[in-house]
């Protein structure tokens, strides 16, 4: 695609494609001048509606070739992402801190439709640290909001039960507001007959506390005699830790361009592989989830050989 002064010019080279343009325009072809040069079907299009319809029926086309040619290959077990660039996608857009944080919520919803179209079973994301406790008071409140009604709202979500999704919420949940941790509870409760797939929300989360929590437990039992000292190994230590059950990620999406893991899931990370991607995570689209999986595709995994 070609934007000019006079107008855009869109080339079309696949014949689906071509077939598609010359339908469409066939009806308004007042507002768009059509060439055609060996295998290179052009149009100037007059119209800035119908620009904006084909630059997104263009990148349909491209993701759904995309999302073919991804799938002849290993497709990630389990993917986890460091959602991050709320507050400054917000203030680029001359949009409140809140309403950064709304969009990227949304985009959560978005990032499990892409998980299950493309067969990856398990996603976990990365929801607010122990770290954002920090924050301004307003924030956290706003923050705190979010948390609670998208909670509510996925008891109900019929994608939920229709793909029979088991919803985990990890993280040090005591440290949460009363109604939050509720609300928590029956999710899981909810969701716990399924396993087809498995969406994990980190909450109130750090992956050093988590690894406390777990040593603590260890120690419980190896005083109780539950647990023998020379039984422990990293298989036994995972079985404490707060995913356990889950399989340790595959790849790690970090998003804003920032390069670090943020004290997550720390003993997970161990052979995972890493993306980062520099677009805003209430920005982040399926072209640059899809180019993160292709990549990770491209990558051979060696786990320490």
């Amino acid at each position: 695609m070609y934007e000019n002064p006079g107008g855009t010019e869109i080339t079309f080279k696949n014949k689906s494609l071509k077939r598609f343009a010359r339908k469409k325009f066939n009806k308004i072809g007042e507002i768009a001048i059509q060439s055609e040069i060996g295998n290179n079907l052009t149009f100037t299009i007059y119209n800035s509606k119908l620009s904006r319809f084909f630059r997104e029926k263009i990148n349909e086309f491209k993701n759904i070739k995309l999302v073919e040619r991804i799938k002849k290959d290993y497709i990630p077990k389990h993917i986890a992402i460091i959602m991050d660039g709320n507050r400054r996608y917000a203030k680029q857009a001359g949009l409140k801190a809140t309403k950064g944080h709304q969009i990227g919520k949304d985009k959560i919803e978005e990032t499990l439709d892409w998980c299950l179209e493309l067969g990856i079973k398990n996603l976990t994301v990365y929801a607010f640290s122990t770290e954002n406790f920090k924050r301004s008071p307003d924030e956290i409140r706003e923050l705190m909001y979010l948390c609670r009604t998208e909670l509510d709202k996925a008891k109900s979500d019929s994608r939920i039960h229709k793909n029979k999704i088991k919803i985990n919420v990890i993280g040090q949940l005591e440290s949460l507001p009363k109604d939050i941790q509720q609300s928590a509870k029956e999710l899981i409760e909810k969701t716990e007959m399924y396993g087809d797939n498995i969406l994990t929300i980190a909450l109130a989360y750090g992956g050093r506390e988590e690894i406390i929590q777990a040593i603590k437990h260890i120690a419980e039992d190896v005083k109780t005699e539950k647990l023998k000292i020379k039984d422990i190994n990293e298989g036994s230590v995972s079985s404490y830790l707060y995913t356990n059950g889950l399989p340790d990620p595959d790849l790690i999406l970090r998003t804003s361009g920032e390069e670090r893991i943020s004290n997550f899931l720390l003993w997970q990370v161990a052979y995972s592989e890493f993306y980062f991607s520099d677009v805003y995570w209430p920005a982040f689209g399926k072209k640059d989830f899809l180019h993160a999986i292709e990549t990770y595709q491209q990558r051979k995994r060696r786990f320490g050989k």
